[in-house]
């Protein structure tokens, strides 16, 4: 079975995210652990390879996004999986509360200003999927209106597919334990501790809303042109290396190839003197 297959939330199955355990690792045995920092560093160099082929081909796009509760890893993970790729081709967005600007506007404008062109990689940090974690969460707009936006969502996805762009989302899944880990060894940390934030802890007090608000998302939002992976978190070096292999199993289906050349080469090789 493929790491895709295993841990995408099947368009229509019955999926309950109480039941994925945060601490597993499908997929890999855990005692092959010393051997899943090997495996990664060949996936970062092979998506190094396939970024190149995709920016090349300059016809298709990827865009990957990332969500999850905080010290979830969406920051470590960027750093690890997405380390051997070239910035000209590939641009991380974080997506934190949104400006007067962005709220003058639908709730999908932001997105859409940071979407992939052709040829490139969009890696989201957060996402269009805020509008139904934490406005839900918070009241930030009435039921009826973020309700709506589960099938405004499924549209506006299955609309960048027909246009080109392979959406990839991962749900990076920590329990609560863990979480709390995180975050006290965050406040011990001198290199670390300048991201910790009150409201880290203000919405951890939330866990079971969140939880419930990604249930839905997860099961109204994962369409077959656009599912949902749910990564199991707790082990940092398991997280990197699923998101890995799912991001090179994808772009290798895509068959990417480098288009022919523009110029005369036999001509040019002439030229050379």
């Amino acid at each position: 079975m493929t790491w895709r297959k295993q841990l995408q939330v099947r368009p229509g199955a019955d999926f309950r995210l109480a039941d994925v355990d945060t601490g597993g690792t499908p997929g890999w045995k855990k005692s092959r652990k010393s051997e899943a920092e090997e495996r990664l560093h060949e996936n970062v160099a092979a998506l190094a390879g396939l970024e190149y082929k995709l920016y090349a081909e300059n016809r298709r796009a990827l865009l990957v996004v990332l969500q999850g509760m905080d010290a979830s890893g969406k920051d470590g993970l960027v750093r690890t999986v997405f380390s051997g790729l070239n910035p000209q081709g590939c641009r991380v967005t974080s997506f934190k509360a949104p400006s007067v600007e962005e709220l003058a506007h639908d709730f999908l404008w932001r997105i859409h200003k940071a979407l992939p062109p052709q040829g490139g990689i969009g890696v989201f940090n957060r996402s269009h999927y805020e509008d139904v974690l934490v406005v839900r969460v918070h009241d930030l707009a009435p039921k009826a209106v973020w309700k709506a936006r589960y099938a405004t969502i499924n549209d506006f996805e299955r609309l960048l597919t027909e246009s080109g762009v392979t959406v990839l989302k991962f749900f990076l899944h920590i329990g609560r334990n863990e979480q709390k880990r995180r975050l006290l060894a965050r406040l011990d940390d001198p290199n670390r501790n300048w991201k910790a934030s009150e409201a880290d802890f203000v919405e951890r007090a939330r866990w079971n809303d969140y939880m419930k608000a990604y249930q839905d998302a997860l099961t109204r939002c994962s369409t077959p042109c656009a599912p949902w992976y749910v990564i199991p978190s707790d082990h940092k070096w398991y997280r990197s290396l699923a998101v890995s292999e799912i991001l090179r199993e994808t772009m290798e289906e895509m068959r990417l190839k480098f288009p022919p050349p523009l110029a005369d080469i036999a001509a040019l090789r002439r030229k050379i003197k």
